[in-house]
């Protein structure tokens, strides 16, 4: 099966990874349909875009399979599924409230399962690209990460193991695994200087990440030219999950 590319669907397609990626693909040339929460701003990108848009709720099944089908029918086929779902909590354990940890789970985890079930089903007959978004927190361990860094590495474990199942089919599924992104998400985080600078300080490359740095490594995966990648983990994260620089 050849790895064809008619279109993307943008799952979080308005957050700050998700609308970035979502410019550089339609100034690209490529159709893009998005999905998201908050029919307002959704309906605001895809209007400045030209694309057409859905709203789903990720944590639901049937709400991912309807805006799967919606993205397949707008472009006539589906190339593309992107994940850009997910949240940051930092937290240890023992203070992490039950319902955290399920809804860390559910909007990092579960989105990440509902959109390669409902990907799998459209394009496990054509071919094509899924590209899911993991963190540096779920490949080395980060104090205060416990239940982002659990669900993270269950998005690389969905990763590895989508990618061997869907390889007969040219269906490729890939990871990218940011550093901290200075995206309306993290902005809480980065909100005073002392904040940013510690932050800053854990990234070899001294600097928090930007949304084009993460966008651009999906856009590459997305890419039928990279139709020999899968089951990859990509880390686009200012070295934090490989590198120890000398102090």
């Amino acid at each position: 099966m050849t790895d064809i590319h008619p279109g993307t669907l943008i799952i979080g397609g308005s957050g700050g990874i998700g609308s970035e990626l979502a410019r550089r693909l339609t100034a690209a040339g490529r159709p893009v349909h998005l999905a998201a929460r908050g029919a307002q701003r959704l309906e605001a990108l895809a209007a400045e875009l030209g694309c057409g848009f859905t709203e789903v709720e990720a944590t639901d099944a049937d709400s991912v399979d309807a805006a799967v089908d919606a993205a397949a029918a707008a472009m006539g086929g589906l190339g593309g599924v992107v994940n850009a779902v997910g949240s940051i909590v930092l937290k240890p354990a023992h203070t992490t409230k039950p319902e955290e940890w399920r809804e860390t789970i559910a909007l990092n985890l579960d989105s990440a399962f509902f959109a390669v079930r409902a990907s799998g089903r459209v394009m496990g007959r054509t071919g094509g690209s899924i590209v899911l978004l993991s963190s540096a927190a779920g490949r080395v361990g980060l104090s205060n990460h416990d239940a982002i860094g659990a669900a993270k590495a269950g998005v690389i474990g969905l990763t590895l193991s989508s990618a061997a199942t869907y390889a007969p089919r040219g269906l490729r599924v890939n990871c990218v695994a940011p550093g901290l992104v200075e995206t309306p998400l993290s902005e809480r985080l980065l909100a005073n200087e002392a904040s940013r600078k510690a932050s800053e300080s854990m990234h070899p490359l001294a600097r928090i990440g930007r949304p084009e740095d993460v966008a651009s490594a999906i856009q590459w995966l997305l890419d039928p030219g990279q139709s020999w990648v899968t089951g990859q983990v990509i880390g686009v994260d200012g070295g934090l999950g490989s590198v120890r620089p000398r102090g």
